[in-house]
């Protein structure tokens, strides 16, 4: 064997060890299970030799390329034991006692020792690249530290649709190559919907001739118009054989399994478009979906289908080694059997309860195959619907529920539930202030706070719970600079929850010192990513007449600017670059508004502060015993309460709470005001808030105290003002034009917890 050495140039430090007491985890995402620090540090030179026992180990190889993209041209030399200074090594000696995925890095003067196997390998390597500094100079000094680390879950996944919207494969890499770096290791890539079957399947080519391309794409979110319109623009794309084949290896190369989803029963309507036989009409006319949701078109259950499934799957397993198969099972319309005399003589002949049972034969009849060839399948949980398949794995989305019911039925379940945070379509922030999305809120706190095993499991049952998962579904995500808006920096926060123990898990830390230097870093890398607002500064309407903002940037290098004068922040305006203290006259406001910018050009949203030294509100001559607040019911498209006041009621009348249920029945959108007074029992400041999808406001005595305004999600603001003893002018405005139809008003009475406001303090 030829023998080669390492000889590298580094950075000039960025984990300096007067910087350590400040980062206990020395920026790695995910925090390893134990990191203890050391004195001293170790310098990387143009003598470090890198020497390992596996030079022909895909670790080993990919530590390489990344070294010759990085830093030019080296060599990795076989283990030379008389090296012992100024060294790093990478051996898989030792690691049999170390958990699966398990490595061991150490780091002290004399040189740099990393022992793992496999997985493992590849991961201590992922940590010491997230320790290198980011610009080329003479030396760099490593801080000394012993990790010993390995994964919480067995499974980590991401999960990419490309059937709404396709991406190049390319981009896919990319994408992998995000995962890889942050020790997640199962891609799922959604190959099929009803919006486009996007691999080449050779014994069916009408699969990607006819239902890789749709006609068509709605425009805007599914609720913004109607009747819904389209962009009129042919859309298509799927990916070959070959291509499939080299992202598996790609993957593979940086231990990541691909799981391949078939979508079935339902969300079929790309491919009934282009094989009618494989619906219950084979004269019905069918096209590819053009917009989202569920269709009724789904598969037949006969034997043309099964058939076809099973060449499909024969197809897709031999291009994916993976031991899971996706097969969907999710959002089956029924409505086609209930239709069909086939598939009700079916449900007789197999003495079957219903079409419930039916989905069931079908999904049973899909697993006995695949088994038949080694592999197991995976779908989504509503294959429990009808009797779960005897080994299948359920990935629970709509909630927990299913997730907790297959694990007391001991089948391994992935948790990646829609309400949980790890539906990465949903919106980051204010929706109105964000890209186009399927609505839904999403922030990054949410998404670190999910804790995929449920406190309902038992303790034996909870070795059920594999792993956890985040899912991308892209109707609104047609570009792959929005892909990585979406996932970035929520990717950071799924890899801790899947890694790092619960007891380790520190968000205040996590989205304070180590995000902000991994975004620095994707910033320079040229990656696309949500940057947050400031920290410290918050959207609100508050009281008093001296206020103190203390601000940080949420990312490294980025600076924040900030106006009182009423205008837009920009880089024309003051930098923040200490603590900040305003005074506000007697009755009057200032307006903090604040920016971030990073060091290549990308903006957060602006934050607005309304500071308000006014008196407090004296009381108002009421004197009614009337229990309630008025309603007027507005029907209309809005998109601010600004404009409730000038549309026309179609039903007014009085209610104690805020439910608007009723009010949808009669109205596709609608607004409604709410109007009354409010009995205040001492002096004091009182806050207010709002819950709502979509926009709402609050004012108390004709000012405003919550501005909750503009489409969006569900969402909560606040604010507060001062109030004098006794009844007080109460308005609350909204109006719904989306999905979630949702208003609750809460209350802060001094000295006391926020609630939802009382109805015994509301009258008209």
């Amino acid at each position: 064997m030829v023998k080669y050495f390492l000889v590298l140039l580094f950075a000039s430090g960025v984990f300096m060890a007067s910087a350590q007491d400040n980062n206990p985890n020395l920026n790695i995402i995910p925090a390893p299970v134990s990191l203890k620090k050391s004195t001293g540090t170790f310098s990387l030179s143009m003598e470090t030799v890198i020497q390992t026992d596996t030079p022909s180990n895909k670790s080993i190889i990919f530590l390489a390329s990344y070294l010759t993209a990085n830093w030019g041209y080296h060599k990795i030399g076989a283990i030379d034991n008389s090296a012992t200074n100024n060294v790093i090594k990478l051996v898989s000696a030792g690691a049999e006692s170390l958990p699966p995925g398990g490595y061991h890095l150490s780091i002290t003067p004399n040189g740099i020792t990393i022992i793992g196997k496999g997985a493992g390998l590849f991961y201590g390597i992922q940590t010491l690249i997230q320790l290198m500094p980011v610009e080329k100079a003479a030396f760099a000094k490593l801080p000394c530290v012993e990790i010993d680390d390995y994964p919480r879950f067995a499974y980590r996944g991401m999960h990419l649709d490309v059937s709404r919207h396709f991406f190049s494969i390319a981009f896919v890499k990319k994408y992998i190559d995000l995962m890889a770096s942050y020790k997640l290791n199962n891609f799922h890539w959604h190959l099929t919907d009803d919006q486009g079957w996007r691999i080449e399947i050779k014994k069916y080519p009408r699969l990607t001739e006819v239902g890789s391309k749709r006609a068509r794409t709605l425009i805007g979110n599914y609720h913004d118009f109607y009747p819904q319109q389209y962009d009129n623009t042919p859309y298509g794309g799927y990916y070959t054989q070959d291509e499939i084949k080299d992202v598996v290896k790609y993957a593979a190369d940086r231990y990541i399994n691909v799981v391949p989803e078939i979508e079935m029963p339902g969300h079929s309507e790309a491919a009934v478009a282009a094989y009618p036989e494989l619906s219950c009409d084979p004269k019905g006319s069918y096209k590819v979906a053009e917009s989202w949701g569920g269709f009724p078109d789904i598969y037949c259950p006969n034997d043309y289908t099964f058939k076809f499934m099973e060449d499909v799957l024969t197809e897709v397993m031999a291009l994916f080694p993976s031991k899971l198969i996706h097969i969907g099972g999710d959002e089956v319309a029924k409505e086609a059997w209930r239709k069909s005399a086939f598939c009700q003589k079916l449900i007789k002949k197999l003495k079957l309860k219903n079409e419930e049972g039916l989905q069931s034969y079908f999904i049973q009849r899909i697993e006995k195959f695949v088994n038949s060839k080694g592999r197991s399948i995976i779908g989504w949980d509503e294959i429990l619907q009808g009797g779960l398949a005897p080994n299948a794995t359920v990935m629970s989305w709509t909630g927990e529920s299913g997730g907790i019911a297959a694990a007391q039925q001991h089948h391994n379940v992935i948790m990646t539930p829609g309400n949980a945070g790890v539906y990465f379509d949903h919106a980051q922030g204010f929706s109105y202030l964000e890209p186009l999305s399927i609505g839904g809120y999403a922030p990054l706190q949410k998404v670190y706070n999910y804790n995929p095993v449920p406190g309902a499991l038992a303790p034996d049952e909870q070795k059920y719970i594999m792993g956890v998962q985040a899912n991308l579904w892209t109707e609104y995500i047609a570009t792959e600079d929005k892909v990585e808006y979406m996932v970035l920096p929520r990717m950071l926060a799924l890899a801790e929850i899947a890694w790092t123990p619960v007891a380790n898990k520190n968000y205040a830390e996590f989205a304070g010192i180590r995000v902000p230097a991994h975004l620095g870093k994707l910033d320079a890398e040229g990656y696309n990513y949500r940057v947050a607002t400031a920290v410290g500064a918050v959207d609100t309407i508050t009281t008093g007449n001296s206020f103190k903002f203390d601000l940080k940037s949420p990312v490294t290098g980025a600076k924040v600017y900030y106006t009182i004068d009423g205008y837009t922040p920009r880089e024309t305006d003051l930098e923040y670059k200490e603590p900040l203290t305003i005074l506000v006259p007697d009755s009057a406001s200032r307006l903090l508004q604040t920016i971030v910018v990073s060091p290549s050009g990308k903006r957060s949203a602006v934050t607005r502060t309304v500071m308000n030294n006014f008196p407090p509100s004296p009381a108002v001559n009421y004197t009614g015993t009337i229990a309630g607040l008025k309603y007027k019911v507005l029907p209309g498209r809005f998109t601010g309460t600004d404009q409730l006041d000038a549309a026309k009621y179609v039903d007014t009348g009085i209610t104690k709470n805020f439910g608007t249920a009723a009010f949808r029945k009669n109205n596709r959108t609608f607004g409604v005001i709410y109007n009354g007074y409010i009995r205040i029992d001492q002096d004091g400041k009182y806050g207010f808030s709002t819950a709502s999808a979509d926009g709402s406001t609050l004012l108390i005595d004709d000012n405003i105290v919550v501005d909750n305004d503009g489409k969006h999600s569900l969402f909560e603001h606040g604010g507060d003002v001062l109030l004098q003893k006794g009844y007080h002018k109460i308005v609350v405005k909204y109006f719904y034009v989306g999905a979630a139809n949702t208003l609750r008003v809460y209350i802060t009475m001094p000295g006391r917890p926020k609630t939802e406001l009382p109805p015994d303090i509301i009258f008209n």
